[in-house]
């Protein structure tokens, strides 16, 4: 089935909580799989606007991650460095290896990115540069800190 990517509800906003849903302004996506259908795996086409984060650095226990970016610039942030990625170029991310990473498009046009991920039961994600953990479960996020202990805001 094809999707018609004009009827396709474009998602802005986070499931953070603040201080750092703020820090997410300027990112939009496309849920594409959800459109399709798909329960598998998740397909989404991220927009970031001139400076403007793809997530907090993060890596996760039990999801693959794939990455291509389809248009502009942006800038993969993991935890050898920084990267440029331009059209064509693609990363990987297994689940279950503590590689922190996101995007940040530093040029002053639009950088899209297609995602693409594993659907896991129950999922932790771990936030490399904040005390901060998300889990996933029955579509429910718990946040915590990265002892366990419920989320109370930055320490």
């Amino acid at each position: 089935m094809k999707i018609d990517l004009a009827q396709v509800p474009v998602k802005t906003g986070s499931i953070y909580p603040e201080p750092y849903a703020a820090m997410m302004a300027g990112r939009s996506s496309l849920r594409l799989g959800q459109a399709g259908g798909l329960t598998q795996f998740g397909v989404n086409l991220v927009t970031l606007d001139p400076g403007a984060l793809s997530s907090l650095r993060h890596w996760h226990l039990n999801e693959d991650e794939f990455v291509m970016v389809t248009e502009g610039t942006c800038i993969l942030i993991t935890d050898a460095g920084e990267t440029e990625m331009r059209p064509g170029d693609c990363a990987a991310f297994p689940a279950g290896r503590p590689d922190g990473h996101h995007f940040i498009n530093r040029t002053d046009a639009p950088a899209r990115f297609l995602v693409v991920g594993t659907k896991a039961p129950s999922e932790t994600a771990t936030y490399s540069d904040v005390d901060m953990m998300v889990h996933m479960a029955d579509g429910q996020a718990r946040f915590t800190h990265k002892d366990g202990s419920d989320w109370s805001g930055p320490k």
